[in-house]
């Protein structure tokens, strides 16, 4: 059995097998795995923005979809694995409040989750599994041993996608 390590809120990490990644509590939130199944390498981002272009001073890259999937990739790339064997998983994008329409504040869920789309489509990693929307908030695992991307919910069902 390997380590668990956490990933915080605008965090990323990296881990090989039999390491777990896990972060807790995505709402709005995306937590974007990528995982190389030759390398057991796996990493994973949990950012709460999808543009870093939107704000200024912004200092912390992990809290955006578009820096956070970037260097994640980065971090991986350095780690060993290799690009083209990448694949990708994606959980949270919930819509937490009840706001309506795809303004700046509303909906932040839905545009986190098409910014993961967006980004690995540029980068040509599939994004072979998800768990986002809805209205509930999300614990994951990722097992650098499998590529098994588990999915807590209070009162759901464990998913592993």
């Amino acid at each position: 059995m390997g380590e668990i390590i956490k990933v915080g809120m605008a965090d990323l990490k990296i881990a090989k097998a039999p390491d777990i990644l896990t972060t807790l509590g995505l709402g709005s939130c995306i937590g974007l795995t990528l995982y190389d199944p030759a390398a057991k390498i796996g990493g994973l981002v949990h950012y709460m923005l999808p543009d870093s272009t939107k704000l200024k001073n912004n200092t912390n890259i992990a809290k955006f979809g578009d820096t956070g999937i970037q260097e994640l990739l980065n971090q991986m790339i350095k780690e060993g694995a290799v690009q083209r064997r990448l694949v990708a998983k994606i959980a949270g994008g919930a819509c937490m409040f009840e706001v309506s329409g795809m303004t700046a504040v509303g909906n932040v869920g839905a545009r986190n989750t098409e910014q993961a789309k967006t980004m690995l489509a540029e980068f040509k990693i599939p994004l072979i599994a998800e768990d986002t929307g809805l209205n509930y908030g999300r614990t994951v695992e990722l097992d650098c041993s499998t590529g098994a991307f588990t999915i807590k919910a209070v009162g759901k069902e464990i998913k592993v996608i």
